[in-house]
């Protein structure tokens, strides 16, 4: 199954998760904690974890060609939800 993982250097990790998770809870499964969570998308799932510093983002998918598209609808969605906040996201796969 391939694989992406992004570590995310932020304060807000918590924060982001929540808004993130209420904003797709309309139209996804949506599994979430206080520090972690889990969004299952129709072509992969999407795990993240908040620790003090950073955002831990991890992907997988059935396809190769679906972990492309699913980088750039999280991503997009991150960048939305920090607000003002810059995140540099590197995606690793």
């Amino acid at each position: 199954m391939p694989l992406s993982r992004a570590e995310i250097i932020t304060s807000s990790g918590e924060r982001l998760i929540n808004r993130l998770c209420k904003h797709w809870a309309h139209k996804l499964e949506v599994e979430h904690g206080e520090q972690e969570a889990k969004i299952t998308f129709a072509n992969g799932t999407c795990l993240m974890h908040a620790e003090p510093d950073r955002l831990i983002v991890s992907l997988e998918t059935l396809e190769e060609n679906h972990l492309d598209q699913l980088e750039g609808v999280v991503e997009s969605h991150l960048v939305r939800m920090a607000n003002d906040e810059p995140l540099e996201i590197v995606w690793e796969n």
